[in-house]
């Protein structure tokens, strides 16, 4: 398990201050942590660099837009 206490959460840019939105954390060992912003104390994925990648990847390239 990746040690999270020391985390620095964040949200994107784009999510203009809104409540309903995902953070993300830069965690150790390239890790990286995301998790629902209205429950933080709630469960967190850890996705390792790959993975993280690819989802930006598919984000970027539009596979996760709305038909």
């Amino acid at each position: 398990m990746t040690d999270q206490t020391a985390a620095q959460w964040f949200k994107s840019s784009r999510s203009h201050g809104g409540k309903d939105c995902v953070e993300a954390a830069h965690l150790n060992g390239g890790f990286v942590g995301v998790r629902d912003s209205k429950n933080p104390s709630g469960p967190a994925l850890i996705l390792t660099p790959g993975q993280w990648d690819a989802f930006l990847y598919a984000a970027k390239s539009g596979r996760f837009d709305r038909p």
